[in-house]
This record gives structure tokens, sequence and C-alpha cells, in this order.
């Protein structure tokens, strides 16, 4: 359902990605890109998986972490995570800084995502908050941390109100997580300060703390996430047949 196809050369995915080919080729001797597919006349081919773990650097950069600290986070992810596991990486990454939105025209919006764009996908991507459309209609407000994601997910055959209603589960039920989480750093914390109030050196403590935590917390909701809907595919088909590669996984696991 996702563009899988390694098509890319160095160039194209530099000018894609956002970065310069040196700084591909950087990144590749550091072990943060996965090498290319070694196509006629020895050229490598890149592909999605290798634009999305270019977003999800970029993400953990502007989180302040160093090269060694993102060779250490992109380690502990599983090694066959595709694009798209990448890509929801890397929105989560994103939710702990600050909105950076971007204007962009429609020729530059085609130029990033690398495929011309009809009204109906400019709505799709309006619905997934990829986009705002602004009073000039040439005009749009991009967020460059889910525009990739957005794109690949204009193929997908799901329903413009599918896409919102799933917008609306997704967010009700982050604002929730958020919102125990920082109870519970407020709570455990937070709290033991309520009175005198920490002094600087504490509160620099505590923001090296919630820095700390962030990475570990958007690890643990994917993983969680993932795993809970494995669990829901298999309750869901396992019922139906009993004979489904998702049965035959339960059964799998159990034997």
């Amino acid at each position: 359902m996702m563009e899988t196809a390694t098509d890319l050369t160095v160039d194209e995915l530099a000018a894609r990605a956002g970065v310069t080919v040196r700084t591909i080729r950087f990144y590749s001797t550091r072990g943060l890109l996965p090498p290319p597919e070694i196509g006629p006349r020895r050229v490598g081919r890149y592909g999605p998986d290798h634009l999305s773990r270019l977003a999800l650097i970029e993400e953990l950069q502007h989180q302040g972490l160093t090269l060694s600290a993102i060779e250490r986070y992109l380690e502990q992810l599983p090694p066959d995570l595709s694009a798209q596991d990448l890509a929801i990486h890397r929105a989560l990454v994103a939710s702990w800084i600050p909105d950076k939105a971007e204007d962009a025209t429609r020729e530059q919006l085609e130029r990033r995502v690398g495929r011309a764009l009809t009204e109906e996908d400019l709505d799709r991507l309006a619905a997934m908050s990829v986009l705002v459309r602004t009073d000039d209609p040439r005009v749009f407000r991009v967020d460059p941390g889910l525009l990739h994601l957005g794109a690949r997910l204009l193929d997908v055959p799901i329903a413009l109100e599918t896409i919102i209603a799933a917008r609306t589960v997704v967010i009700e039920h982050t604002r929730s997580a958020a919102r125990e989480l920082s109870r519970l750093f407020k709570d455990e914390v937070w709290e033991p300060y309520r009175d005198g109030g920490p002094d600087d050196e504490e509160l620099a403590r505590m923001k090296s703390l919630s820095a700390h935590m962030q990475p570990m917390v958007v690890q643990a909701l994917v993983t969680a996430f993932q795993r809970s809907m494995k669990q829901e595919l298999r309750e869901s088909f396992g019922k139906e047949g009993g004979n489904g590669p998702a049965d035959q996984e339960v059964r799998t696991a159990q034997g």
C-alpha cells in the first residue's frame, strides 16, 4: 500500500530530504543509514526507508541529541522497521518540539513529495493536518514533520471521512496519554518543590530529566501501539476463520 521501490539516486534523495549529498554520505559512514541497493552500472538506489530514516534523524537532532545519542536510539529500533514505521516514530518525536509550520506553494509541495497534487489530494492532506489552506489559494501552511507520511497515505484506498475519524481517535487518546504523563511528571518530579520552588540547579536537572524521558516515552508509545494493533487483529480475524495468518501467528506463539 506504500511505495517500496528503491528508485531514488543519492541526489534525488538529498533533494527530497532537504539535506546535502555530503550529509547522506556522512550518515552512511556512521551507520545511521542502511546501504543503498546497487542497480545497473553500480549506481546506488534509495527508497522510502532511507527518506523516513533521514526525517527521523532530523527530528532527533531538533531534540538536541548528539550523533552518538542518535546512533544509540536507532540501534534500539527493530531492524525490520518499514518506512511507515519510521514515519510513525518521526511523527511522535516531532510532537515533542514546538510547531514549525512553513509556508509553501503548490509547486513547492509537489517538488517535496515528488508527485503532482490534485485538489482531492490537498483535501486529504488537510484532513490529516499535514497542511492548512491560507487566504492566498496559492499558499499553504505545511507541517514538514507530517508531509512525507501524508503524501504516502494519499494512495491508500481509505475514504476521507475515515481519515478524519481516525485522526479524531488518535488525537483523543494521545492527548489523554499526554495528560496522564504530565500529571505523573508533575506529581513525582515537580510536586516535591511545590512549597519552596526549585533553585536554578534543580530546575536544570528537571529539564534534563524531561529531555531524557522524551525518546524513551516515544519508543514506548510506538511499541505499545504496535503490539496493541497486532493483538486487536489477532482477536478480530482469528475469531472468523481460525486459519488466517493472524491465527497461525497466535498458535505459533502459544506452541
